[in-house]
């Protein structure tokens, strides 16, 4: 029979091959979503074909990915099954086993991806799944909110608190970006919800300037800096990318250089 010792190694083992599995699983849609093309102005001898061929340097981007990017995913009508799934789902948010609840969370982000309608009444029960001890719950919750937030953004901003502590979590660099994506996913969707995001983005983007979620956070800036976000919340993009955009190298130069053209 195993002691207790073992059982929880054998806990925090799979703990952190479940976070593990999350970073390599969005690696490839951060990749993709980020590739630059090739300059057109290539030698006459190549083909069209060639032309068009998307380029992405390895050296321009960290080798540790650790995005939790949320689903863009176009929402439709949720069925009688679907709402019925998410009550489940939220009633094992509270369940007294980790991996269940680690599970339910999982299935609700992806619900939330494609039929936001089904969390009709809900978004509070996730807001509170935002304090569970195990990192993957707090960021597959995290993710769920993004989707939610054009929807039930007055609803979905009671959770900035808890989001507020996972931007800061200093045990898991996969929950502190998926908050990031939340907290930036959530300031795009209004000028008034920009301004209530911006500062806590701002200090993240200090905090974890040139980390190795710093990529996937730049990815996230962008989509934010060409939402409608307020002029006060563009003066103050600009002039925190500026001097990347100019004098730094490298995939910070190049997404600092689109941010600030952005907001212009």
């Amino acid at each position: 029979m195993a002691t207790k010792k073992e059982t929880a190694e054998k806990d925090k083992t799979s703990s952190q091959e479940t976070e593990s599995a999350a970073k390599s699983k969005v690696k490839t849609k951060t990749q993709a979503a980020a590739k630059p093309k090739t300059d057109k102005k290539t030698a006459a001898t190549k083909s069209k074909a060639s032309q068009k061929k998307v380029v992405k340097s390895t050296s321009d981007k960290p080798a540790d990915q650790k995005a939790v990017a949320p689903k863009a995913t176009k929402a439709k009508k949720p069925s009688a099954a679907q709402i019925k799934t998410v009550s489940q789902h939220i009633e094992s948010l509270s369940d007294s086993s980790r991996r269940h609840r680690q599970e339910a969370a999982h299935e609700l982000a992806d619900i939330a991806a494609t039929a936001p309608e089904a969390f009709e009444g809900k978004v509070e029960d996730l807001i509170d799944a935002l304090y569970r001890p195990e990192a993957q719950t707090r960021w597959e919750i995290l993710s769920a909110l993004a989707n939610l937030s054009e929807k039930y953004g007055e609803e979905v901003v009671k959770a900035f608190d808890g989001a507020e502590a996972s931007l800061f979590d200093e045990s898991s660099s996969t929950v502190r970006l998926a908050a990031f994506l939340f907290l930036a996913r959530y300031g795009s969707t209004s000028q008034k919800h920009s301004d209530a995001a911006w500062p806590l983005l701002n200090e993240a983007i200090q905090c974890y300037h040139g980390d190795a979620e710093y990529y996937d956070m730049l990815i996230g800036i962008l989509a934010f800096a060409k939402s409608d976000i307020s002029k006060e919340t563009k003066k103050a993009l600009k002039e925190r990318f500026l001097f990347d955009s100019e004098n730094a190298s490298g995939y910070m130069k190049k997404f600092s250089a689109e941010i600030v053209a952005a907001v212009k």
